[in-house]
């Protein structure tokens, strides 16, 4: 009783100090860990120690009491038996042609170039006929009609009358005169072998003989035995077969994609298991008042297969520069806006509104809002809106200003953009940097982004040099901020000046024609000091990024 009686006095003499070391325990930060959490990819968690599966950052410990990192951001996360269930399939943004098929309808019609019209070279009346019916085929100089005209007979006896009298000698007629006499047979239709016969029988004949002067087919026929005409009147039609004009109608939408010498397939309805492939030869400059231009396709049609005037369909084979591209079963239409679904890995996925250009028969043009290189979702993307939806997701109210992937993956783990672009120097700067600036710039960065300390100690003074150097213009933009730069004890006091001055030399590189950069332009998320910042690198293959270094390589964006 005595021995129970001394410790219960003890302890209670001593319970202030138990006291003391309990809250210096908890006053210490000595808290309980409730998991480890990606600050950049939130929903990546765990429950030890670790690096981002994603952007290999390291895992910040989430203490009791603490708000863990945001998740309702502008992504949906799924589980691994959801993302199963409703079949997530994925396709990486790409540069390449954009292909489109143009089905358009039209009428296949004779060679015009090649369209000829048997005029009457004299008034008279048709006595014989020797082609009496279209469709059939014609040679060059063959016998078509022939035509009793009295005007012809007057002409031909005043042309002997004078060629007699230009004989005998005498001054009363001219040469000229005989042969102004003799053109006129001409133009009434003789030839050079029948004025000869004129000349060498004296006989005259009123009958005419109309031919064909071309190869072909006779189209129309518009005269009859007996019937009188005048002079030009149309006596037949005759088209060449053998090259036949294949002519649509193409929308001024659609003008754009159609170029000389793309290849179009012309199917037939009197031929339906046979196509013929011609270029485009010619597309009209006026359009018609629907709105419409002519587009010619020429075929070749040497065993007259292919009928006149007959119905024709035709397929239009498109393919344009290459471009960035993704297939169209990855946008959804449902907003106000175009957007997608970006795969972050993980089973999560980014919402993105993005800027749509032409559009292919499988794949999309688009010309801002993603990157080459990332992954879209194509299966499944209006279950996972769906489910965005219902989880309450910001709407992105405040995505309608995004014009390009320049944003943060979450609104909520960056500066506001205005804040930073204050923060950036502008620079009006038309001209290119010093290639030997750029150089330096560019061995500089690579120091830091492999945490070479040393290296870039040792470049420092190169840089700082370099930049004294260059142009007023640029001067005053860099060498404020390059005046703050440092060789520092360590990797993170050489990397807090280094971010802003890194900022503003890639800006100035951006500022210039996309032929006449020098270097690569890259930019991270979430940097420690400006919140969003851009460096440059000439490497192609990665992303190495200098504000983090190791702990955080592969963190950034390729900027266009």
């Amino acid at each position: 009783m005595i021995l129970a009686g001394g410790i219960g006095w003890i302890l209670a003499s001593n319970r202030h100090i138990f006291m003391l070391d309990s809250n210096k325990t908890a006053g210490t930060g000595e808290r309980k860990i409730l998991f480890y959490q990606s600050p950049m990819h939130p929903w990546i968690k765990s429950d030890k120690p670790g690096k981002c599966t994603i952007c290999g950052m390291a895992l910040t410990p989430i203490y009791e009491g603490d708000k863990a990192f945001d998740e309702n951001g502008d992504f949906v996360k799924l589980s691994d038996a959801t993302n199963a269930i409703i079949g997530v399939e994925t396709t990486t943004a790409r540069i390449a042609p954009l292909e489109r098929t143009l089905h358009v309808s039209g009428a296949i019609s004779d060679d015009e170039t090649q369209h000829r019209i048997i005029p009457a070279q004299v008034a008279g009346r048709v006595e014989k006929l020797y082609v009496n019916q279209i469709g059939v085929d014609v040679a060059n100089g063959q016998k078509l009609a022939e035509i009793y005209s009295p005007e012809l007979l007057t002409a031909q006896r005043l042309y002997l009358d004078n060629l007699n009298v230009y004989s005998s000698g005498t001054n009363a007629l001219t040469r000229s005169e005989l042969l102004s006499n003799r053109e006129n047979l001409l133009a009434l239709g003789m030839r050079e072998d029948d004025i000869k016969k004129l000349e060498e029988t004296k006989k005259t004949n009123p009958i005419i003989t109309i031919r064909s002067f071309a190869d072909g087919t006779v189209i129309s026929q518009n005269v009859y035995e007996g019937q009188y005409i005048k002079v030009n009147d149309s006596l037949f039609e005759i088209g060449n077969f053998k090259s036949l004009w294949f002519i649509f109608d193409v929308y001024e939408t659609s003008l754009s994609l159609i170029k000389l010498n793309q290849k179009v397939t012309v199917s037939v309805p009197s031929m339906p298991n046979e196509t013929f492939t011609a270029p485009i030869v010619f597309i009209d400059p006026t359009l018609k008042f629907t709105r419409t231009a002519r587009v010619r396709v020429v075929l070749h049609n040497p065993q007259r297969r292919i009928l006149n005037r007959q119905t024709a369909y035709g397929t239009v084979h498109i393919e344009t520069e290459p471009r960035l591209i993704i297939p169209r079963s990855a946008v959804i239409y449902t907003r106000k806006f175009p957007v997608i679904y970006v795969d972050l890995g993980e089973s999560a996925y980014q919402l993105r509104k993005i800027v749509v250009g032409k559009t292919g028969d499988k794949d999309v043009e688009v010309i801002s809002g993603v990157n080459e290189g990332e992954k879209v979702v194509t299966k499944a993307a209006l279950l996972i809106d769906g489910q965005s939806q219902l989880a309450h997701i910001n709407d992105m109210p405040d995505m309608t200003d995004i014009s390009d992937h320049e944003k943060p993956v979450s609104e909520s783990n960056r500066r506001d953009e205005k804040e930073h672009d204050m923060k950036t120097p502008k620079s009006n700067a038309t001209t290119s940097l010093p290639d030997q600036l750029v150089e330096v710039m560019l061995k500089a960065t690579r120091a830091l982004s492999d945490d070479k300390l040393a290296e870039y100690q040792k470049l420092l003074p190169i840089l700082l040099n370099e930049v004294n150097q260059t142009t007023d213009e640029i001067r005053d933009t860099l060498k404020p901020l390059a005046d703050k730069l440092t060789k520092g004890k360590n990797l993170k006091e050489a990397r807090c000046p280094f971010e802003p001055f890194s900022n503003a030399f890639a800006s100035l590189i951006k500022s210039q024609p996309p032929e006449k950069r020098q270097a690569k332009i890259f930019q991270c998320p979430m940097s420690p000091i400006l919140g969003v910042a851009k460096w440059i690198q000439n490497q192609n293959d990665e992303v190495l990024n200098p504000f983090f270094g190791s702990e955080m390589l592969n963190c950034g964006v390729e900027l266009k």
